[in-house]
């Protein structure tokens, strides 16, 4: 699990450096992702669009709405003003099912890259870097059917999952046992 994680994540950065978008999902069923959806790994092509807790697109998405006109309503959260806070952002539709568009912080593109509707999904936004024209932020999405247990305490501290899988243990209202025995504060 540690060499998959560890694998997905030099990938993300590693398919970034060209900071052009893969060919997006042919055929996506934009029914099938709605449902809650937590953030497991970020990349972006400029670093800092993502290094700091309050960094413009250091984002957490929670849920996934599909609307009646085949436009998504994105509910994610992030850092601002020393508080977490949820935000609701409208991607909008375009000949593509599996890209929208979306006005946060700028007009942006979104692009859907795989999923199974189940466990995972891939999508990457562009966004113009400093000193670009072009950049990208990619994130991995993953769903969690059923309780964490002890898998999520075997993750080591590197990995930054620590507040996600105390976040998700919440939403669960199990106990948040295991993180902070992998690493007392992060």
């Amino acid at each position: 699990m540690k060499c998959l994680l560890l694998a997905l994540g030099l990938a993300l950065v590693c398919g970034l450096q060209a900071a052009t978008v893969p060919p997006a999902m042919e055929d996506l069923d934009i029914r099938q992702v709605a449902g809650m959806w937590h953030s497991v790994a970020m990349a972006a092509s400029d670093i800092s669009l993502l290094d700091s807790e309050t960094a413009p697109l250091k984002v957490y998405v929670q849920e996934l709405r599909p609307t009646p006109g085949d436009n998504l309503e994105i509910i994610l959260r992030k850092w601002e003003n020393h508080a977490c806070i949820e935000e609701n952002i409208m991607a909008q539709k375009t000949e593509d099912p599996a890209v929208f568009t979306v006005d946060y912080q700028g007009e942006r593109k979104i692009s859907v890259l795989d999923t199974d509707y189940t466990h995972y999904m891939f999508f990457c936004m562009e966004v113009p870097a400093p000193g670009t024209e072009n950049g990208m932020m990619c994130q991995y999405l993953g769903r969690l059917n059923g309780s964490v247990g002890r898998a999520g305490s075997t993750l080591p501290p590197v990995l930054g999952l620590d507040p996600v899988l105390e976040h998700v243990r919440g939403e669960q209202g199990g106990e948040a046992v295991g993180a902070g025995d992998v690493a007392a504060n992060t």
